[in-house]
Parts: structure tokens; sequence; C-alpha cells
């Protein structure tokens, strides 16, 4: 062989050797790492059902993820812990994640008390968290929540609803049953305000604790104030159990549910009760009454249809859980990893800018405003033969 061959030959050979190392060095670079997202949820105590809820909304919505060919390789490994609907249980299960460097967020449930004591906590860590506890000091002021994310409706949001749709009833004075912890009291400020621009009075209010499973002591009283109208300001249980122990107390007026009482599409046992009560809520609990004309609203319906299948009925809350679990995949994904670990502070920061129409509605997190959902998200909803009707 020539020289000239000779050296063509060795250098085809090493530009051979290289290209292949080079592509064998890129299907390495490929990363595979699971994205661990952790949960801290309230499976017992109270809070359970809507806990429960979350649970299942997580583990659906981290199945289609993974199915979907959509985390370029990479799968969502769920890791749950109950806090038993208990605060200082709920710090203990944040510790344990944040001290484990596998561990890329936290998603914390319904529990005001549970996510605002762990602030600090989760701030010091620096583990970003999606809370869908619905507190305003949940997640503000945003430059002393650096980590801390918040995806639920917001209490003001929700109380300027239902002034418009009282007012717009011409309803004069309500009685007011809000549940005894921050968001109840945060409501009933809001609240107040928005009802003094309308001209609408307040004649009562009675609060309701957690753990309570009798609330005819707090309805009568408001009753007997003869309000036009009663506001019930509390979770979904302690909502229905409200609307109950009205109609048997005699009250023929109107019932308007505020967001944090939403619960199952279908009323049950309180539907005769509830028949023609307001609800203000996101459009997903009804998007069946939904023309999906946008792949925004194709999604919900196709996420409605698919939680209905596989749990026999539908949860309005489960959106929450679902657009969390989004909106931390979409960072992790964006922010990658540092030697098999994830890049924490990556992830804060795609969080911190992240816009999406999701399952909820429009979510848009800015470095000011760590609260997500949009006010637009809301809408107003109406009981009709036991289940929950878009309005109009």
């Amino acid at each position: 062989m020539s020289p000239i061959r000779s050296a063509t030959a060795a250098l085809t050979s090493a530009v051979l050797a290289i290209t292949l190392t080079a592509c064998q060095l890129g299907a390495e670079e490929q990363d595979t790492n699971p994205i661990i997202i952790a949960a801290d949820l309230e499976l017992s105590g109270p809070g359970a059902p809507m806990g429960k809820t979350y649970q299942r909304a997580l583990e659906l919505k981290a199945e289609q993820l993974n199915s979907s060919g959509a985390l370029n390789g990479r799968q969502i490994e769920l890791r749950v812990k109950d806090n038993r609907s208990d605060a200082s249980e709920s710090l203990r299960n944040i510790n344990d994640f944040g001290a484990d460097s596998q561990v890329s967020a936290i998603v914390m449930g319904g529990c005001n008390e549970c996510a605002t004591g762990a602030v600090d906590t989760i701030d010091g860590q620096r583990v970003p968290m999606v809370a869908l506890a619905p507190a305003e000091a949940v997640a503000s002021p945003a430059t002393e929540r650096r980590y801390v994310f918040k995806l639920a409706p917001n209490a003001s949001d929700s109380a300027e609803a239902l002034a418009v749709e009282l007012r717009r009833n011409e309803i004069g004075d309500v009685g007011v049953l809000r549940s005894d912890d921050a968001y109840g009291q945060e409501g009933l400020t809001v609240l107040q305000a928005a009802l003094d621009k309308s001209d609408i009075e307040v004649l009562g209010v009675k609060t309701v604790r957690a753990t309570d499973t009798d609330v005819s002591s707090q309805i009568t009283s408001l009753v007997d104030d003869a309000p036009e109208a009663l506001v019930l300001w509390t979770r979904a249980e302690q909502a229905g159990l409200a609307a109950v122990a009205a109609r048997e107390a005699g009250f023929e007026g109107a019932l308007y549910f505020d967001a944090s009482a939403a619960g199952e599409l279908f009323l049950g046992t309180t539907a005769q009760a509830t028949e023609d009560a307001t609800m203000v809520f996101t459009q997903t609990m009804v998007i069946d009454d939904v023309i999906a004309t946008t792949p925004a609203k194709a999604a919900r319906r196709r996420w409605f249809q698919d939680y209905t299948a596989r749990f026999g009925g539908y949860h309005g809350s489960s959106s929450f859980a679902a657009d969390a679990l989004q909106l931390l995949a979409d960072a992790a994904l964006r922010s990658g990893t540092d030697a098999g670990k994830p890049d924490r502070e990556g992830i804060r920061n795609v969080l911190e800018t992240s816009q999406m129409d999701g399952l909820s509605g429009p979510i848009r997190l800015t470095p000011d405003n760590h609260s997500g959902l949009m006010p637009q998200a809301l809408t107003t909803l109406v009981a009709r033969n036991g289940r929950w009707r878009l309005a109009g």
C-alpha cells in the first residue's frame, strides 16, 4: 500500500473511531434518571377525603405522563406519605423528603396549617414545593417563599365571584359559615370587603372545625337571623352537612358555596338540600357541559373522562394535583440533572416563570406571584338534579 493510501486509511479509521465514540457517548449522556416527586397528603384524619382524591389524581397523571413518551426516556416516580391531617407529622415528612437528594420536588395536600408550617423548612432545604392548600400565606409574600408555590383557588378571587352572583340575584344580606382555619379567616376578611362594595350585609358568622361532624347548632344560629342567603366557606363534607341542616331548620333561602366546598360531581345524599345552590369553581368540574372548542378544553374533557372511567366518579379538585405534577415534570425536564441528582434550583427557577393552560384553567407563575391559578379559571356552577352543572 502506498504511503498516501496508508495515511488516508489511517485517517478514515481514526475519524470512524471518533464518530463511533461520540455516538456511544451521546447515547450514554441521555438522561434516563427517574423524576422523583414526593407527596405529603392527608390520607387519614379529617382531611382524608381530599387527600385520597389528590393521591388518585397524582397516580393517574403520573401513569399518563409515563406512557405518553413526552418525558424523553424518563419516568415519574411518586413517593407518598400520610401526614394524618397533622401539621407536626407533615413537617416530619417534609424533612425526610428534603433530606433525600433524589427527590426533585414535593406536592403538598390541602392542609393549610401543614403547608404554612413547612414554609421555613422548604426554603431552608431548597426543595421546590407546590401546595394544594388555598390559604394566601402558603405562597405569599413570594420573596419570603422562594421555593414554595401554590395551586388552588385564591380566597380573594372566590369572594369577588361570590359577591357578583349575590348582587346579580339581588341578595341584600347573608349569614356565613366558615372553616376555623387560616383560609376561613382569610376568606371572611375578603368576603366582607367584597360584600361591602356591593352593599350586602353580613348578619352573622359561625365557624366550623375540621373535625366537626355536626354543624346544626351553627346553622340554626345563622338561620335565626333570617338572612336571604347562606354562604358556606368550608370543605365539601361540612358544606353538605350545613345544607342539610339549613333545610331541616326551615331555611328556604339561597345557598352559596365557596370554591373550597367543591367535592364530588354528584351530590348523593345532599342532592335534595343543595338543589339550586350556587358554587364558584373551575370549569373542569362540569367540562362535560362544555363544547371542546380549544385544545385546552379538549384536554380537560379527556381528564374528566379518564378520571371518571378509572374511579367511577369525578372530584373537582383532582385537576389541581394533576396540574401540579405537570408543572413539576416540565420543570424537571427543562432543568435536567447533575451527576444523577435533580437540579432543585433549576426546577425552582423554571417554576417561577411557568405558564400553561392547565386542566384547572389558566396558570401563571411569576417571581412576584407564586399562586398560579388565574381568576379567569373560576366560573359559576349550579346544583341541578343531584349534580353540579354549568350555570346559565
